[in-house]
């Protein structure tokens, strides 16, 4: 699957819900499985609810965090896929640099990297387009109230002759 793909696909909602199941099987057990709460996770993060990716980013997080774990490099490529959906540009490329300080020549990386860096640039653009059409109608509002105030100054000036 290409590394675009992955910031845009969104998983089917059966298939998270087969994980979610066993996720919270284990809960209830007691002791959550490394593989079942990665698998979880990773399906969250490629929901299209915000919500679900930041419980996905969490869980990640909290794979990340235990000294006895082997998977590091798939937690952190998922957190920076998670980062990236949630439009967490910096935090992202935290994580994609970070990958490619231990496995510089890693092309899978080197293209998420890529990826993160085309979706800031876009949103940025985007952006300051709002941010443009925002100024433009608010300057278009002041020259109307100008043009009012003058045709209202104007036309009592013209009664009190």
């Amino acid at each position: 699957m290409e590394v675009a793909d992955l910031l845009s696909e969104t998983c089917a909602p059966e298939d998270l819900q087969i994980f979610e199941r066993k996720y919270n099987e284990e809960m209830c057990q007691g002791k959550v499985s490394s593989k079942t709460q990665f698998e979880y996770a990773c399906f969250l993060v490629r929901s299209k609810y915000p919500a679900d990716i930041q419980r996905g980013i969490v869980l990640l997080e909290e794979l990340y965090k235990r000294p006895d774990e082997s998977g590091n490099r798939d937690f952190i490529y998922y957190l920076a896929i998670g980062n990236a959906r949630l439009k967490e540009y910096e935090a992202a490329l935290k994580y994609a640099q970070g990958l490619l300080r231990v496995e510089p020549s890693n092309r899978q990386v080197l293209q998420l990297e890529q990826n993160i860096k085309k979706r800031m640039e876009k949103d940025a653009i985007k952006g300051a387009a709002i941010a443009g059409g925002a100024i433009l109608g608010l300057g278009a509002l002041v020259g109307l109230g100008v043009a009012l105030a003058r045709n209202v100054g104007g036309s009592s000036k013209g009664r009190q002759k």
